[in-house]
């Protein structure tokens, strides 16, 4: 088992930032490249992290458990002034702006459940279903794929 950090600690190490947030640290070097957190490095080109980097991490972990694509995210960090940690508040505000994109996904998802056993969306594994719900495959025309279950961006 990993030592705690005291508080007092300004800084971070990757080992130290990984095992405290329970993100791997290739994964933290992941988001460092995807500029969702950012290092200092020492003289022996070590990575440093602001103790901060913990709530941005969390925020990451978060924003990626309930379905917001990377890029999404880093929009969101990147609006904040002086690339600062989010808060309550910004959280709050940035959740509700989401609200909209997640209630979309949700019923792509009930779709999708209510359609699994007997149906791939028109793509098709049921001939004799989709001569009901798509005769002569006029679904087509919208496009390649599952139309019934596909949900355009």
């Amino acid at each position: 088992m990993s030592e705690q950090v005291p508080w007092d600690h300004e800084e971070l190490t990757v080992g130290e930032l990984a095992a405290r947030s329970g993100v791997s640290v290739s994964a933290l070097r992941f988001y460092e490249r995807e500029g969702l957190i950012s290092s200092r490095r020492t003289a022996g080109n070590q990575r440093r992290y602001r103790r901060d980097a913990l709530r941005r991490v969390a925020f990451v972990r978060v924003s990626q458990r309930v379905g917001i694509p990377l890029a999404t995210i880093r929009e969101a960090l990147a609006a904040l002034p002086d690339d600062r940690t989010p808060t309550a508040r910004d959280w709050y505000r940035l959740s509700r702006a989401w609200r909209d994109d997640l209630d979309a996904r949700i019923e792509q998802l009930h779709r999708l459940r209510d359609h699994l056993t007997d149906c791939i969306g028109c793509g098709c594994l049921s001939l004799r279903k989709c001569r009901l719900t798509n005769p002569h495959d006029e679904l087509a025309a919208e496009g390649a794929g599952p139309r019934t279950l596909l949900v355009e961006d």
